[in-house]
């Protein structure tokens, strides 16, 4: 009987030094996976403010979450079993898509660029004035859930790509860590963007100058940071769009475009003590380049060639 039990003994052990190491596996690979889809998190961080502007308050948070669960709902029932379908049955599509993703990134940026440039109708924003405000919330958060399922789908498949080598539970319990902890890291930073104005006038009734100060500053800070969020968010989607396609031209060996990209990159890391922050700058802004000739002609063909047809 006590050797049965040291057996045992023996054998939980071994299960247990086996799930610690999975453990080990799944935040190792979820690690690797996370940082190589950074670029993505920052577009997702930098547009999604957005939804919330023009609310009340009280409103704000609630629509923040809202769109939290939302981007989960995206990543862990419809993507992550499509990733793992993907790894599964179809490894080789998981480069196409991802530069689909890519292109419709670059395309969302472009045309963001253009319209500052073209007088575009105001019908939107007229349509916007006309909705009540449970019906334009209840509207942006479904626009905000849809964009996020291009980004989330972004993240899962860059994820995927890097723990495709792992066996299929691997897999998983990953892209699931992936996408926990991104939505709570994400949605926590837009929660607080969008209430940092309120911070701000509660701070400015504080009782020491300089908590007033501070406070009367991010009051008035906020809609430059606001403003500046729109304008990284369209780099962003044009320096990861773009760099999604280069690889993905990489991929299929079709090398001229990704050689231009690399040997630019190449030539300003040259740069005598400051190469790798050059060097890592002239790839974003080669990247966005081809993201911007990829996403300018998308919407050519998209509005320009109909309206032209149409007139």
């Amino acid at each position: 009987m006590p050797s049965g039990l040291v057996a045992l003994l023996d054998d939980v052990a071994g299960i247990a030094k086996i799930a610690a190491a999975s453990v080990d596996d799944i935040g190792a690979a979820a690690g690797k996976a996370g940082t190589k889809a950074v670029g993505v998190v920052v577009d997702d961080t930098a547009v999604t403010p957005g939804y919330a502007m023009g609310f009340t308050p009280d409103r704000e948070l609630p629509i923040v979450a809202k769109i939290a669960v939302g981007s989960l709902r995206n990543k862990l029932l419809f993507l992550l079993p499509g990733a793992l379908l993907l790894s599964a049955f179809a490894p080789w599509a998981v480069t196409p898509i991802l530069m689909l993703g890519g292109s419709y990134l670059a395309f969302e940026a472009a045309e963001k660029i253009i319209e500052i440039f073209v007088h575009h109708d105001e019908a939107v924003e007229t349509e916007d004035l006309a909705l009540s405000g449970p019906e334009l919330e209840k509207q942006k958060i479904a626009g905000a859930i849809r964009t996020d399922l291009i980004l989330s789908g972004e993240i899962m498949a860059i994820a995927l790509a890097d723990v495709a080598d792992r066996p299929l539970p691997i897999q998983a319990a990953a892209l699931a860590v992936v996408g926990v902890v991104i939505t709570v890291l994400v949605y926590g930073v837009v929660g607080l963007i969008v209430k940092m104005d309120d911070i701000g006038l509660h701070m400015a009734k504080g009782k020491t100058a300089a908590t007033r100060g501070f406070g009367r500053g991010l009051v008035k800070g906020m809609p430059v940071v606001m403003d500046s969020l729109a304008y990284i968010g369209t780099a962003a989607m044009l320096w990861v769009g773009g760099g999604i396609i280069v690889h993905g031209l990489h991929e299929f060996h079709f090398t001229p475009i990704p050689a231009w990209v690399e040997g630019f990159s190449h030539w300003a890391g040259q740069v005598p003590g400051v190469g790798a922050v050059t060097g890592w700058l002239a790839m974003a802004l080669g990247s966005a380049v081809v993201g911007m000739v990829v996403g300018g002609a998308i919407a050519a063909v998209l509005h320009f060639i109909p309206r032209k047809k149409a007139h």
